[in-house]
C-alpha cells in the first residue's frame, strides 16, 4: 500500500516495502523504526542515521512531527483514501483558524507575536523549552494571530491551546 504524505505544502510517496524498507518517492531506505517506552517519542534509524521525534495528534486528521527542533504538521492518506477524495472533489481546506497546541510539555521561553499580529507562513509563533532543547514553533500559513493564552516564562502541558492563526 502506498500512503501520500504532505508537509508543508509538498507531497511525498511513501511505500511501505517491508519491515525494514521504504520507498519515499521511489527512493530505497533501510529503516528501523520504534516507540521510546510508549511515549509519543520514536527512535528512527535511517540508512544508519539516527533521528528522535516527537509525534501527536493535530487538528483535521493531521500529525504535529517534532524533530530537531521544528514542529512539522503532515497529514498521511492511503492511496485509496486519495483517489476517493479526489473523485468526490473535496479539496484542503486553508481557511478558517489553525490552534497551535503544545506538542509536548514545556516552558514558554519567548512569544515573538502579539494578539492580531499578521504572520506568514513559516514564522516562529514561540519558542518552547522541553527536554533542554529550545523548539521553535513556526505557522503553517499566512494568517493573524488570535487567542493568545500563554506568555513567556509560563508552562504549558502537552496539548495545551497556546495560541490560534486564522485565514
Amino acid at each position: 500500500m502506498k500512503y501520500i504524505t504532505t508537509i508543508s505544502e509538498r507531497e511525498y510517496t511513501v511505500e511501505i516495502l517491508g519491515p525494514r524498507q521504504v520507498s519515499v518517492n521511489g527512493k530505497l531506505y533501510d529503516v528501523d523504526f520504534q516507540s521510546i517506552s510508549g511515549q509519543p517519542v520514536f527512535s528512527l534509524l535511517v540508512d544508519g542515521g539516527s533521528y528522535q521525534a516527537a509525534v501527536f495528534p493535530g487538528e483535521e486528521d493531521t500529525l504535529q512531527v517534532l524533530m530537531r527542533g521544528a514542529l512539522y504538521v503532515a497529514t498521511v492518506e492511503d492511496e485509496r483514501e486519495r483517489r476517493l477524495k479526489s473523485a468526490g472533489g473535496a479539496g484542503v481546506a486553508i481557511s478558517g483558524e489553525y490552534i497551535l497546541r503544545a506538542p509536548m510539555p514545556g516552558l514558554i521561553v519567548s512569544l515573538p507575536v502579539t494578539d492580531g499580529q499578521e504572520v506568514k507562513k513559516g514564522d516562529v509563533l514561540i519558542i518552547l523549552e522541553s527536554m533542554k532543547m529550545q523548539n521553535e514553533l513556526k505557522s503553517p500559513r499566512d494568517g493573524k494571530v488570535t487567542r493568545v493564552q500563554v506568555k513567556a516564562g509560563d508552562s504549558v502541558e502537552q496539548r495545551q491551546t497556546i495560541l490560534g492563526v486564522e485565514t
